[in-house]
Order: structure tokens, then C-alpha cells, then sequence
């Protein structure tokens, strides 16, 4: 009997851009790929931050480059991309956040929140997909959500707006792209101990609020979402696209 095999989860030999990978979860993606085998180039608007990362990455046995890039810039960062040419993964974690009541919420913020998370996203998938596209390459986008890219959350109108709106044209993109075999996919934490989640979890009463919400009963940490990353990059999430990958630790499930 001939078994069936279990497709790799390896990456080596594809070239990844991840967005935010100065700190956070697009650090934690970046380090995970690059041990998947990978070669990540490092995106972020901050240059000593990156090539911290990077040196730190090359450190361990990765493959990488760095790219300042502000993904809100539309017309620089697709002036950027071109060099690039074809890649085989996107990571679109660059995200920002300014949480108020929706009673106070100001333009400033929603234009800050929104071009970055919603506009920035959009045209660097769309860019990254048009080199995909012009380089045959069957690649993978994965836009980084958000658990409240499903539900609400208190002082997160905007916020949940954004995230929502990522969930939205993601899957549209995803029926544009997948007869040319790209996959777009999002990944959905919930709150993970990272400095833009530190601005809630500082406040006790909001982390015994999230703790309560969460059914596994504990924050997230980095490494938590480094598997699933690797597995909506890879061949081992083939037939994958047009959906969201929580790592909710049971939130929404509730």
C-alpha cells in the first residue's frame, strides 16, 4: 500500500516579505519562516530596529535583508516592491492601533488606523499579487487580523473597522486570485503579549477581562502564532485560502 504523504511544511528556497517585522508578531513571523528555510526580507519604517532583527536572524542560520518601507506610503512602497520581483509569501502584519470610545474617536485616528491596516494592506497584497502573478509563481498572501476582525471589542471601533475590512477583501482576493493559484488567507490572534498589546494588558481590570474571554485562560505569547504562519506559507495548507485562521484560544468560540 502506498500511503499518503504529509505535504512539507519546509520553506526553503522561497523568498517571504513580512511588513512589521521590526517587533511584535511580524518579528515572530519573520524568525519563524527563516527557520522554515526561507529567505525573509524584513519590512518595516524603522532601519535600527530591522537590521537588529536581521542580524539576530542571520545569527541563528537565516537567510535575510532588510527594506524600510511604509506600507501607508502606497506610491513609494509599490515603487519598492518592483525590484523585488516575484515572491513566493506575504506577510502583511504592519498594523497600528489608537483605541478610544467611538464618541471620541477623532479623523486624525481614523485616517492613522485606516492607512495603515485597511490601505496599506490592500495595495501590498495587490502589489506583491501582480509579481506573483507576472512571475508564475503560486504563492501565499496572509494578511495579519485579528480576532476582532469577527467580534467587537470595548474602545475598538475603528480597530474592529479595519480588521473587519481586511477580513472582507481578503476573501474577495482570494476568488480573484486562486485560478492563478495564489492563496489569501488571514491570521487571526487574539491578544498577544506584544508592546501595542501592553497599552490593555497593563490595565488589570482590562487583562482579568481577556483572561476571562479566553478559554485555554492565558495571554498569547510570540511563539504562538510562528507555527501557524508557517503553515499558511507552506505547501502543508495547499487547499487553503479565502479564510481565517484564529488563534483565539477559544474567544470567538464562546
Amino acid at each position: 500500500m502506498d500511503l499518503p504523504q504529509t505535504p512539507s511544511f519546509r520553506l526553503d528556497g522561497r523568498r517571504a516579505l513580512v511588513t512589521g517585522a521590526s517587533s511584535g508578531l511580524g518579528l515572530a513571523c519573520a524568525a519563524a519562516l527563516a527557520d522554515a528555510g526561507a529567505h525573509v526580507i524584513l519590512a518595516a519604517r524603522g532601519r535600527e530596529k530591522l537590521e537588529a532583527v536581521a542580524a539576530a536572524i542571520t545569527q541563528a542560520g537565516g537567510s535575510t535583508e532588510t527594506l524600510v518601507m511604509d506600507v501607508a506610503d502606497i506610491n513609494a512602497m509599490r515603487d519598492q516592491l518592483k525590484p523585488l520581483g516575484g515572491l513566493d509569501v506575504l506577510i502583511n502584519s504592519a498594523g497600528t492601533a489608537r483605541h478610544t470610545s467611538a464618541l471620541e474617536t477623532t479623523q486624525e485616528d481614523y485616517d492613522a488606523v485606516t492607512d495603515t491596516n485597511v490601505k496599506g494592506a490592500y495595495f501590498l497584497s495587490v502589489g506583491v499579487a501582480h509579481g506573483m502573478i507576472d512571475a508564475g509563481i503560486k504563492g501565499s498572501i496572509i494578511n495579519v487580523s485579528s480576532q476582532m476582525g469577527h467580534i467587537g471589542g470595548i474602545e475598538r471601533a475603528v480597530y474592529c473597522g479595519t480588521k473587519h475590512a481586511v477580513e472582507g477583501f481578503t476573501k474577495a482576493m482570494a476568488i480573484e486570485f486562486g485560478p492563478k493559484g495564489i492563496r489569501v488567507n488571514t491570521l487571526a490572534p487574539t491578544f498577544i503579549r506584544t508592546p501595542l498589546a501592553e497599552q490593555t494588558l497593563s490595565i488589570p481590570e482590562r487583562k482579568a477581562w481577556i483572561e476571562s474571554k479566553i478559554k485555554l485562560g492565558r495571554i498569547g505569547e510570540l511563539s504562538d502564532i510562528m507555527g501557524p504562519a508557517v503553515f499558511l506559507a507552506s505547501d502543508a495548507s495547499a487547499l487553503i485560502t479565502g479564510t481565517s485562521l484564529l488563534v483565539d484560544g477559544g474567544w470567538t468560540a464562546g
